[in-house]
């Protein structure tokens, strides 16, 4: 197996953010959950804010990537690394079923994603840096928050908007999954302020992509 240098990682995830930002992402290893007999009878009305709301869940999956990738680079368990590249894969079907879903509802991901992605980026590299079980602590209170987000948005979305609450269910479990991974694999307790700090960061980019 071929051994990749900081710098080919580096390299590497420039690629993955090239094609997270500029290519409109199809591919998922994992089938949409959408079925093509799924309900979709929405109204104008019900369609724009479901678009909005698929647009934050996808700004929030362009995060997601940031932060994986971010951390992948910092971690020092190779297993570890292996487990974040893992999730980063099943957030990037999150990312393809969204984008889906806003094509379906003729809307736009956000504009704002460039600026998302690297604040993310940045986020995960400091984190990272810190050392693996405070990096696996931001990873699970990041994925806890998020969970808690995709509750609210079955409680948002248009009861008839069936596909983008299957899309939505399905990723919530995933985000489940990743947290209780981080969580096994010695996650440390993040101070209260910095909790705070993260909710605060996530209700501006939600309350901007939304409409962005």
């Amino acid at each position: 197996m071929r051994h990749f240098s900081f710098l080919d990682q580096v390299l590497l995830h420039c690629d993955l953010a090239r094609k997270t930002l500029l290519v409109q992402p199809t591919h998922h290893q994992r089938a949409c959950p959408i079925k093509a007999d799924d309900s979709d009878a929405l109204s104008e009305k019900e369609k724009k804010h479901a678009a909005g709301l698929m647009r934050v869940n996808h700004a929030g999956e362009v995060c997601a990537q940031a932060l994986y990738q971010g951390q992948a680079i910092t971690a020092r368990s190779k297993t570890l690394r292996e487990k974040m590249q893992h999730a980063a894969d099943e957030e990037l079907d999150h990312l393809a079923w969204c984008n889906q879903r806003l094509q379906e509802l003729d809307n736009h991901a956000s504009y704002l994603n460039i600026f998302w992605y690297l604040g993310a980026f940045g986020i995960a590299i400091a984190a990272g840096c810190v050392g693996d079980r405070w990096n696996l602590g931001f990873l699970a209170e990041t994925e806890q928050q998020v969970v808690q987000h995709l509750e609210s948005h079955l409680g948002l979305l248009p009861e008839n908007d069936v596909k983008s609450r299957l899309i939505v269910e399905h990723m919530r479990d995933d985000e489940k999954q990743h947290r209780q991974m981080a969580q096994d694999n010695g996650a440390a307790e993040l101070p209260i302020m910095i909790k705070k700090l993260m909710q605060f960061s996530s209700s501006v980019m939600t309350r901007l992509a939304y409409y962005v």
